[in-house]
């Protein structure tokens, strides 16, 4: 087994690193004071100097991405993951665009990959993820209770939606929208998915939905969203009727992967944190350092750590050689411990900060929330648990 980087891989960090380095972690402090759902004043630089390196849409395989592999991506995804307020949009590589580019790469036909697809892999347009409903358990999506309706040459949509992933960005454009087209269906075949322009009658954005008290404005931010008698083209529909489910399903396997990969890094700036905090200190006598307590903190985050990265690159390694669904198990693994273990190493670290941690000068506060949040998006924790255990049970019922 060969942990080792490939030379492909081991080029792309190298430059990455010197870019987080030269631009990214300098302005970061910017972020102290950003507050509002515009994105963060810096992230146009930013992503004029990550385009001119050659640090463009890195998680799309194929010629409309940068080639790579899930497995070559992870470790830069990693790195990204160390400063998610910005990385990420800095190299056009944040949710819910990435998502919503691998659905129609995927999906979409070639008039929608035309419109919609290649403004988002420029970067000059952002779009918006919505599928979760309040009225509904959204952790079951066959809940989901927007309807998409045929009426002639067009398709006319109802519903409300929440926590809608980058709906309050100015340059949100388009919205991926599920719904139900046939409530008759069998279970899993009566979703679709639509293509919905944000400046399409009866669309309303009605409010911008915090996330543990942050807009959360670097990723888009999140909304409520109103369709009223929304009425777009036919031709706006992705795939064919009752294709939406399969396609949400599509869309989330890498969307679950790329999250756990940034977590890894951001794991490890909160460990690098801790201890660089753990040697400054000196209360009671003694260097935080030199106390049991924090030396069992430090010693546990770094075994949790390589065991989380070691899950993700075999789930990495899995969707590269057998595919999404050979990859199930990993990735529905990986989805359960990532963030769970993220969320203890930034507490550790946080606690280790004292009332610094909690505050607008060190990241870990939104690291914290950002993980914690991940906790339940993309699906909680006890629905993967639930299906990764009838998983395992069910290879024991075969066998009777």
């Amino acid at each position: 087994m060969d942990f080792e980087f490939d030379a492909k891989t081991e080029d792309y960090r190298k430059r990455l690193l010197a870019f987080m380095d030269e631009y990214v972690y300098p302005a970061e402090p910017s972020l102290a004071s950003h507050d509002g759902w515009e994105p963060p004043a810096a992230l146009g630089d930013l992503k004029t100097a990550a385009r001119a390196a050659g640090l463009w849409n890195l998680f799309l395989p194929g010629s409309n991405g940068a080639g790579l592999t899930n497995l070559q991506y992870a470790p830069l995804a990693e790195i990204t993951g160390r400063s998610p307020s910005l990385a990420p949009a800095a190299l056009n590589c944040a949710a819910p665009d990435t998502g919503n580019m691998e659905v129609l790469n995927e999906f979409g036909s070639a008039s929608q990959q035309e419109q919609w697809l290649q403004p988002l892999l420029d970067g000059s347009i952002r779009s918006a993820f919505a599928m979760t409903e309040p009225e509904v358990a959204s952790s079951d999506a066959t809940n989901i209770g927007t309807r998409i309706v045929r009426d002639g040459d067009s398709y006319v949509i109802n519903g409300r939606k929440f926590y809608i992933s980058g709906a309050m960005n100015p340059n949100c454009k388009i919205f991926i929208v599920m719904g139900k087209t046939d409530p008759t269906a069998a279970r899993h075949v009566q979703q679709s998915m639509i293509l919905v322009p944000r400046d399409t009658p009866g669309l309303r954005v009605e409010r911008g939905m915090r996330v543990f008290g942050y807009t959360d404005g670097d990723h888009g931010g999140h909304a409520e969203v109103f369709f009223e008698d929304v009425r777009v083209p036919a031709a706006n529909l992705i795939g064919e009727e009752g294709s939406g489910f399969a396609i949400s399903q599509a869309r989330l396997g890498p969307g679950r992967i790329h999250h756990c990969m940034r977590l890894i890094g951001m794991a490890e700036r909160a460990l690098e944190l801790m201890c660089t905090r753990a040697l400054a200190r000196t209360p009671f006598g003694k260097p935080l350092a030199e106390q049991g307590v924090v030396q069992d903190w430090i010693a546990e985050s770094r075994v949790r750590i390589e065991q989380a990265r070691l899950l993700v690159l075999k789930a990495a390694w899995l969707m590269d050689t057998v595919g999404n669904k050979g990859a199930h198990t990993e990735i529905q693994s990986i989805k359960i411990i990532v963030p769970s273990t993220t969320e203890w190493i930034i507490d550790k670290a946080i606690q280790a900060h004292g009332a610094a941690g909690v505050g607008q000068d060190t990241p870990l506060a939104a690291l914290w929330a950002g993980a914690r949040t991940l906790r339940l998006a993309d699906g909680p924790d006890e629905v993967h648990k639930r299906s990764l255990a009838r998983r395992e049970l069910n290879r024991y019922r075969s066998e009777k």
